[in-house]
């Protein structure tokens, strides 16, 4: 498999980037991961936009454009014979002294990882888990999809390696988060529920295309602090992101839920899947298009 490696395509197998690359030695580095379907991103602009916010604000300056990383798309897919694939773009600091830096860097290194996907099917379930591991607060001001990784890989080994359950993280006041690797909604009365950023939880791309399906659709959304006993008297739950797109939970521990056969549910994704399908994004839904 071909990848991008700071201007070439290269084998993934062949790919290098310096031992003194600050995304190593420090963490600093952010990454964002969407979906290619039938040779198209979907969401992008979204992804590109919080890709910049993130560098900004770690001090990384990266001059690559849309229609840069769209180009790089274009040829990864084509060279790999791809249609359908799992993109992750990573840009981290790059090269520096050993020790802490205040200056901006100016020479990040810039990876553009890419895997065949199979093309959407139906909708899985999952099993979610209230985990003992606490989310950790943000280092900054908000949180960064960032290579600091340690509190979700915590997560991830509680629940084991698989990918039939979905571990719900709590904060250390006991309010509902985020999944270890999804943004989480919850359906109470026809009310959207969804934890508020105040959490400390990622502003999901696929979370903010849910919200304004939500807004096209008429729903009152509730965005606030909620104890795990409100998320377990809800009538449906499901988590998002771009990779997975809307996955239903079945249930919670012995608290079972609707999965794929709630209604708001089957709303929602219904939107998802008509803007996929169009490769529209959530601009032109926000706009009403369509």
């Amino acid at each position: 498999m071909l990848i991008y490696v700071n201007g070439s395509f290269v084998e993934a197998s062949e790919a290098k980037i310096s031992p003194y690359d600050h995304g190593y030695l420090y963490g600093l580095g952010v990454f964002e991961t969407f979906r290619i379907y039938n040779g198209h991103p979907f969401l992008f602009d979204d992804h590109y936009e919080r890709l910049m916010t993130a560098l900004s604000s770690l001090h990384i300056a990266w001059e690559m454009t849309k229609d840069d990383v769209k180009s790089i798309l274009k040829e990864l897919i084509v060279r790999n014979h791809l249609q359908n694939a799992y993109v992750r773009l990573n840009v981290s600091a790059g090269s520096g002294e050993i020790g802490l830096q205040t200056e901006i860097y100016e020479e990040p290194s810039i990876i553009v990882f890419i895997k065949p996907l199979q093309a959407p099917g139906d909708v899985v379930e999952k099993e979610g888990v209230i985990l003992r591991q606490i989310r950790n607060t943000p280092e900054g001001e908000f949180r960064l999809k960032s290579h600091h990784y340690l509190n979700n890989i915590l997560g991830k080994r509680e629940i084991g390696n698989t990918t039939a359950k979905e571990g719900i993280f709590l904060t250390k006041e006991g309010y509902v988060a985020e999944g270890i690797v999804s943004n989480l909604f919850f359906v109470k009365n026809d009310i959207l529920y969804t934890p508020s950023l105040q959490t400390g939880i990622l502003n999901g791309i696929t979370r903010a295309f849910i919200l304004a399906a939500a807004e096209m659709l008429e729903l009152e959304v509730r965005e606030g602090l909620f104890l795990k006993e409100e998320l377990l008297s809800a009538d449906e739950v499901f988590v998002t992101n771009s990779i997975q797109e809307i996955v239903p939970l079945r249930c919670i521990g012995e608290v079972h839920f609707p999965g794929k056969e709630g209604f708001v549910t089957n709303q929602l994704i219904r939107v998802y899947e008509t803007y996929r399908e169009r490769l529209w994004g959530r601009n032109e839904l926000l706009r009403g298009d369509g």
